[in-house]
């Protein structure tokens, strides 16, 4: 297939790839792994590795633990009231890192709050003693009134809302099925839900009141992400589609997008809405070009489970994680831009 007119990611490393697959190898293997990659800038990764979440700086070639969760956490935020607990040996299963803020849920229904630019976890706690707790995704997220928010969606069927400033939780939504997904819409009004159903709701995200119901996917859903727009939703499900919906129009997708093999575990828009990646569980990831009605896109064949993909706030880089005992890396993949002015001088 021709890319002659469109651009396209490639892969940057070449020369380097090398040195990314001997220098990051991710040998604990993840059941069902959700996003554990967030890059806040070109040259800042945040991944995990083992039971540490490292920084990697693409300028310096070298990484840096940021958070060690094989040792005992303790909470240095202290006050009356605050449900803080220490916890040890957490197994992460998620995580998101924005406005200087890391947050990571575990295996175990834990969730962890560090502000990147202070020494120690501010806050940790256990939100739930479910049986089967896992914390499936956090978001960090900022409301109509600019305060800064964490969500948390896990398996006991509920949502939490967190308040970045203190961490107490001032909202908690319940839902009829195990919850696999939350996204805030840019404005921070909305609220994408995904769980074990094949429906999708849209709900209020100051009250949690459902406004909308999304039907079309035919199994479970576990992704989604709003283009910087606010107007359309991506989801990811079960049955190897990623659905896009308007959301002012909501009774059917306008588009569907197929993977090659297994479920849409990862979705992203990049930061200008031009692009959108998924990922699936292992091997595939694909990007969709907006610009043609996500009638154009790249298929990314790689080899082993997908730990996360994130795009670099310019837009101009992909990156992908991979979690295999022999293959794991982080890959770097850059945007290729065509200058066919050149053309005309030849």
């Amino acid at each position: 297939m021709a890319w002659d007119c469109y651009v396209i990611f490639i892969s940057a490393l070449e020369a380097a790839l090398q040195f990314y697959l001997s220098s990051w190898r991710l040998r604990d293997h993840f059941y069902m792994l959700r996003n554990l990659l967030w890059a806040t800038s070109k040259h800042d990764v945040y991944l995990m590795q083992n039971y540490s979440v490292m920084h990697w700086s693409s300028l310096l070639r070298r990484g840096k633990e940021v958070l060690n969760v094989a040792k005992p956490i303790i909470p240095t935020l202290k006050y009356p009231g605050c449900s803080a607990e220490p916890l040890s040996r957490v197994q992460i299963s998620t995580m998101s890192v924005k406005d200087n803020l890391m947050v990571a849920g575990g295996f175990q229904g834990e969730l962890i709050c560090k502000s990147l630019n202070q020494t120690g976890v501010a806050f940790c706690t256990k939100v739930t003693t479910d049986e089967n707790a896992i914390t499936n995704a956090v978001d960090i997220y900022r409301n109509p009134s600019g305060a800064t928010r964490v969500m948390a969606a896990n398996n006991d069927a509920q949502v939490r809302v967190l308040d970045a400033a203190n961490f107490a939780c001032i909202n908690r939504f319940t839902f009829p099925w195990s919850v696999n997904n939350t996204s805030v819409s840019p404005d921070g009004k909305m609220v994408a839900i995904l769980g074990d159903s094949a429906e999708c709701l849209i709900a209020d995200a100051q009250s949690g009141k459902v406004m909308s119901n999304l039907k079309g996917h035919l199994d479970y859903s576990f992704a989604s992400a709003w283009h910087p727009d606010g107007r359309i939703l991506a989801t990811g499900n079960q049955d190897t589609t990623c659905r896009l919906w308007d959301i002012r129009k909501p009774s059917e997708s306008i588009a569907v997008l197929k993977g090659r093999m297994g479920a849409i575990r990862t979705i992203r828009f990049t930061s200008d809405g031009r692009f959108l990646a998924m990922a699936e569980p292992a091997d595939f990831v694909h990007v969709f070009d907006a610009k043609s009605d996500y009638a154009v896109g790249q298929e990314i064949d790689l080899f082993g489970e997908i730990a996360g993909i994130s795009f670099s706030p310019d837009t101009e880089a992909l990156f992908v994680g991979v979690s295999d005992r022999t293959y794991g890396s982080l890959l770097e993949f850059n945007r290729r831009r065509y200058d066919h002015y050149l053309e005309c001088l030849f």
